[in-house]
């Protein structure tokens, strides 16, 4: 086991072992001092939650910050097959709103325990991921009294990202353990790029180009 401890907005890291497999973990806290007690709460109960509901973990960031007077916690847990687990909360105390994180990611990966276990066995090469763009437009909430002078959207940031190829069924899975509304995915069946969303209905939808 290996540890590197820092202050407050720097990255907490360890790695350990997990029934024989190297976990790595990054605890970080923006501008929030992270002490040893609740690093060492975070690496258990995220060793409990995914040794039950997951094969192979091969890391989980783990990040901590304040919006108003409330305490944000936000994990992920990377899986050796290239899916992700992902969650967050908040609350008042800074290990309620990892707990409360915590179980959402446990309620996530409850319900697709058989079939991240089948998935783990059947894929023997991780997901193959195509780098992509992200874009962050202006809102044109702030003048919904005034008409858009045109409607050419204004850049604010760019973020790079990728596109894993998956199949439907794994898309729709990675959608929900991720605790996302939609997923952008290219098809591994006809290479093309998908999208998978839930439905006001309740209902998974399903887009994709003719």
């Amino acid at each position: 086991m290996s540890k590197q401890f820092a202050k407050s907005g720097f990255v907490l890291s360890v790695v350990f072992s997990m029934k024989g497999i190297e976990m790595r973990y990054q605890v970080s806290g923006k501008q929030i001092d992270i002490g040893n007690a609740l690093q060492q709460h975070v690496k258990s109960e995220i060793d409990e939650v995914v040794s039950k509901y997951a094969e192979r973990p091969t890391d989980a960031i783990v990040v901590f910050s304040k919006s108003g007077h409330e305490f944000v916690c936000e994990a992920t847990v990377h899986l050796s097959t290239g899916l992700t687990a992902q969650a967050r909360s908040h609350d008042n105390e800074i290990y309620a709103s990892f707990d409360g994180c915590a179980a959402k990611m446990e309620k996530q990966l409850r319900r697709y325990k058989r079939r991240l276990k089948d998935h783990h066995a059947a894929r023997t090469t991780p997901v193959e991921l195509s780098s992509a763009s992200s874009y962050i437009l202006v809102s044109e909430h702030e003048n919904e009294e005034s008409e858009p002078e045109n409607l050419q959207p204004i850049i604010i940031a760019e973020v790079e990202t990728t596109i894993p190829k998956l199949s439907v069924g794994e898309a729709v899975m990675q959608m929900e353990i991720s605790g996302k509304n939609f997923f952008v995915f290219k098809n591994d069946t006809n290479k093309l790029v998908s999208i998978v969303y839930n439905r006001d209905d309740g209902n998974i939808g399903w887009i994709e180009p003719k």
